[in-house]
Parts: C-alpha cells; structure tokens; sequence
C-alpha cells in the first residue's frame, strides 16, 4: 500500500491593513471581489488549509461575507458546484492576529511576500521556503499585500520575507496583480515539480 505523501500546512491571508498607498501613506485598501474568487481557486487547487480575508472594517467584511453566502449556500451554490468548493476555506479576520488565532497551528513560520527586498529582515528563496516546509514540517501562514505593499514595520514582525518575484530582464517589471503572485507563489511552493 503506498504510503501519503506528506503536505506541509499551510494558511494564507490577504492583509488591506496596514498597507501603503503610493505616496507611502498607511491606508486600509478596498477588498474586490476577483480577490476573494480567484484567490480561493488557487488556494484550495494547492492545499491551502484557510485562505484569510483580513480587514480592520466590518463592512468591508460583511460584503466578502455577503458574497461568501451567495456561492456557498444560496444560488450561486447551486448555479457553480466548484466555486462553492474553492470557496469553503475562506474566512475573514479583523486583524493578522485574529487570523492566526483562528487558524489555531502552533509554532507558525509568518512569512511576507514583497515587490522588493527588505533591509534587516531574513530573506527566503521560494525553495528554501519549500524545504523548511518539508523538512521542519512547520506550519507556514503567508501573507499578500494589498495596494503598494504592507508596511516595513509590519513585515519586521514576521518571522521572513519570501523572495520577490523577478520579471523578465531588462525591465524586471514589478507590480503584478495580487491574484497573479498568489497563483505563482503557491505554485513554486506546493507545486508538484
């Protein structure tokens, strides 16, 4: 009989605070709608255990709730079978901590994703990310950011920051939709290659 592979734990979260506008403002960004669907696609295609939505407003999460409802029990549960799948593992937090309570794993690796590097705070390769998953068995929650970027203050307090995502040379384009590099992420991370 063939033995399960192991599969690291993994949760991510989605933060729209605190974030930093282009004038390098904190703000709370707005949640969209295509976050909240096409993230969950790719969430649970690659095992992610719980996809946070996190934001300080509560009527910014009573709409990701709202929105939840119709395809998880109203008639977009009917209407689309598979999106009520991808989207049974979304849940929304008020706050980082919140989500992290919530999830409930210990000894959690809290990992930021980032355009650039960020001076004084230990910096992984998507594989070094990979083999501590794999080979510490560690429970990893992974953060996005909204707008420009979450705060350096904020990623100081996490436990590493993942490697950009490089563009194509010369140009090295660097301002990728959210959706776009949680897809890539989760693949270099919890692909099968």
């Amino acid at each position: 009989m063939a033995e399960t592979p192991y599969v690291p734990r993994l949760a991510i979260g989605l933060l729209h605070y605190p974030i930093m506008d282009k004038e390098k403002n904190i703000v709370a960004t707005n949640v969209t709608n295509f976050d909240i669907h096409d993230i969950a696609r790719a969430a649970r295609m690659y095992g992610v255990e719980n996809y946070y939505i996190i934001h300080p407003m509560k009527e910014q999460l009573m709409f990701v709730e709202r929105v939840l409802d119709h395809w998880r029990t109203g008639q977009g549960a009917k209407f689309n079978p598979s999106r009520r799948r991808a989207l049974e593992r979304v849940k929304t937090a008020e706050s980082f901590e919140a989500a992290i309570k919530d999830w409930g794993a210990e000894n959690v690796m809290t990992v930021a994703t980032h355009a650039r590097p960020i001076e004084g705070v230990e910096t992984l390769s998507f594989r070094g990310l990979r083999e501590r998953m794999y080979d510490q068995k560690r429970p990893c929650f992974l953060l996005f950011g909204t707008g420009y970027g979450m705060t350096e203050e904020f990623m100081k307090s996490l436990t590493v920051i993942l490697e950009p995502i490089k563009g194509a040379p010369p140009d090295d384009f660097r301002h990728l939709s959210v959706r776009s590099a949680v897809s890539i992420c989760l693949d270099r991370i919890m692909g099968s290659w």
